[in-house]
């Protein structure tokens, strides 16, 4: 079976690239739209629910089209892997156009941002979720609930220019080389690895669970539940708490 459609693939691809046609094209859209809904499933995660998932699918689609378009077969890389690449930038860069997060709410996350620095200089050390809430009047929940988002929030298109290098190449299009491991980059990771150590280390057991199953075994925050017996509104909530605590190591790095 599986040889079957491999078969048909490369029928398709055949015919695709020597005539374009339209028939091939939306053969191929078809085959490939499980790694759409892949993109869409992973990145929505993390949104807050009124992100319309159509929406998403949408500009996956646009993605998964271009990729389709730019393909070169002769190339040694894979299709789902450079569909991929522009799949999700297309469905993150979708993201950016909206600005999906109201402005009530960048106002709120710029305030609390404002308060957490000042009184971590005042404090010299870091302070908590609470401490915010009670600085501005807020609730706990409405303070992890709006850093989540906006840390969401800050996504990197992949059309994106790239302001680090002078060339006018997109983001997308500098690819870097995992294998080159400049001395800066060694040094940098390895201090965000020990940054993110010591801040993990005095996460809760919970929040280390949560945050090991969701980064390292891609695991939706649904799924996550299943495991532990926890409802998926609980589990987003420990999220939050761990993601404001490892907020401030990651925000010198990203």
């Amino acid at each position: 079976m599986q040889s079957a459609a491999s078969s048909e693939a490369s029928v398709y691809w055949d015919s695709w690239a020597k005539n374009r046609d339209k028939d091939s094209c939306e053969a191929l859209l078809e085959m490939h739209l499980p790694l759409v809904q892949y993109h869409v499933q992973r990145i929505a995660v993390g949104l807050p629910r009124n992100v319309n998932k159509d929406e998403l699918r949408s500009h996956g689609l646009m993605g998964l089209y271009d990729a389709l378009n730019k393909f070169d077969p002769g190339r040694d890389l894979k299709f789902d892997t450079y569909a991929s690449f522009r799949i999700r930038g297309a469905i993150i860069d979708g993201l950016r156009r909206e600005d999906w997060l109201p402005r009530s709410m960048r106002e709120k996350s710029k305030k609390i941002d404002a308060a957490i620095e000042r009184m971590e200089q005042e404090e010299m050390r870091s302070v908590s979720a609470a401490e915010v809430a009670s600085e501005l009047g807020y609730s706990e929940e409405d303070v992890l609930t709006i850093m989540s988002e906006s840390f969401l929030a800050n996504v990197l298109s992949i059309d994106e220019e790239n302001k680090e290098s002078d060339s006018n190449e997109k983001i997308g299009y500098t690819i870097e080389d995992k294998k080159v491991n400049t001395p800066e980059t060694i040094l940098l990771t390895d201090e965000l690895h020990q940054h993110l150590t010591e801040i993990i280390k005095e996460l809760n057991e919970k929040e280390q669970l949560v945050v090991s199953l969701f980064y390292y075994e891609e695991l939706t925050l649904t799924e996550i539940g299943h495991v532990l017996g926890l409802s998926t509104s609980r589990i987003s909530q420990i999220h939050s708490k761990a993601l404001f605590k490892l907020r401030n190591v990651l925000s010198k790095y990203l």
